[in-house]
Formats: structure tokens, sequence, C-alpha cells
């Protein structure tokens, strides 16, 4: 079971991936200006019970973390420290972590992190060479139980066998830019990426085209969402060892 979990939402852009964030896109098509501020209906969900006192949401619960902001956003200083406790609550679940701010992360860990809490997995957003060669090291460095690279928005051909062959990435995924604006995603960059982790042994996951995808010389545009997501399990290429 999946589940979505954003305790605060708004972000402020850091890098060039953040140019036609889908963030801002959607706030903008529900006639909202993008503001940070803590989801106080939601902050405290994967820790909700049921009117019997069970927990709402199962252990094996998968939640994706902060989908609509950064967890190590500068603005959410002062929220985090709650949300640490919450998913120390349940150890029974996973919570995946993305984040383009991994440069300022171990400073913000609570007390007992030690290695990393085991029921969370920490991945860095790449979207170029650039930024790539700027988080992946700090994330090798980084006390975390499992750890992965999330190449998205792709927008260029990434080499990251340097890190790969460290054995300290664990998964690898990859994705085009969606919404107003989105830039070039070529296949042929997710298939060298493809080839990288399958001569490292490292999983790799096309979860999905982009609005923008460019393959064999042609350029589809793909306005949905769901249509982006379908053709990028159409194309069969994950990657398990």
């Amino acid at each position: 079971m999946t589940e979505f979990w954003n305790p605060w939402h708004g972000c402020r852009r850091v890098s060039e991936g953040c140019a036609h964030c889908y963030v801002f896109a959607l706030d903008r098509l529900r006639g909202v200006e993008t503001a940070i501020h803590k989801n106080a209906s939601g902050f405290s969900r994967p820790v909700s019970h049921r009117r019997g006192g069970e927990f709402r949401y199962p252990a094996g619960t998968t939640f994706f973390t902060c989908f609509t902001s950064d967890f190590f956003l500068e603005d959410a200083d002062e929220w985090r420290g709650d949300a640490f406790r919450i998913i120390r609550a349940r150890p029974d679940c996973t919570f995946e972590i993305f984040t383009k701010r991994i440069d300022r992360a171990r400073a913000l860990l609570p007390l007992d992190w030690g290695d990393g809490y085991p029921n969370v997995r920490l991945s860095v957003s790449a979207e170029n060479q650039r930024r790539a060669d700027e988080r992946i090291p700090l994330l090798l460095d980084f006390p975390a139980a499992a750890r992965g690279v999330a190449a998205s928005p792709l927008l260029e051909e990434l080499h990251l066998e340097r890190y790969l062959v460290s054995g300290r990435i664990q998964w690898v995924s990859a994705g085009g830019e969606s919404y107003e604006g989105a830039r070039p995603c070529d296949f042929e960059w997710v298939l060298s990426l493809r080839r990288q982790c399958e001569a490292a042994k490292v999983p790799f996951t096309f979860h999905q085209t982009g609005a923008n995808f460019k393959k064999d010389g042609k350029t589809y545009l793909l306005p949905s969402h769901r249509l982006q997501l379908a053709q990028a399990r159409k194309a069969n290429i994950d990657y398990r060892p």
C-alpha cells in the first residue's frame, strides 16, 4: 500500500530542475498562489487512527513524503522535528524522502538518527550532471539505511558509473518533466542510465516519459500525466538484478 504524506506544502526553487516544478504548475491550475505552509489537516496522517483505535494506515504502508515541498526546506525547520517523531512512531512503515537539499540535511537530523532510521529511504534529485556531481557524493557520505538517485526531471544524459560502483546506491529512477513548459526528455538518456545500472547491478525504474518526450529522433507531446506514466510502463525497461 502506498500513500502520499505532505506535512507541509510549497517550496523555493534552488536549481535547474525547479524551473517548471509541478508543485507550482498544479497550484496555478487550481487557481492558487504557491505559499509555504504547514499542512495542518494532514500533518499527522501516518499516525492517524480509526474509531476502533487502530492506525488508519496499516503496517507495510509506504509513504511518499513531502512531494509538494522538500523535506529539508529551510522554511520547514520548525516543523521537521515533529515530522521525525511521526516517522519514528511508525517503524512498521516505510518513508520515501526525496531532496535537492542534501547539503543541509546532516545538520538537521534528530539526535537518535544514528546510521539512519531503518524505515527511511533517502534519494537525491539529479536533473543534470552538475547537480549529480554536487549531490550524490554528499548522499554517499550521508548516514542512511538506504540511498537512491532520482534523475528527474532528466534534462540531459547522466553518467553515474563512478557512483553506482560504490555499492551505496540502492536504486535509480528516471523521468521527464511534466506540465507547462516541459523540457525534452530523450529516451536515449533513459536507456543510458538503464545500461549503467545494469552494469553495476543497481535497480532501475523509468517512472514517466514527461510531457515532451523524444524517441528515435521524433518528439511526442504527452500532456496527460496518466499517459506519461503508462508510456513509461509500456517501454518495459525497468531493471531488477
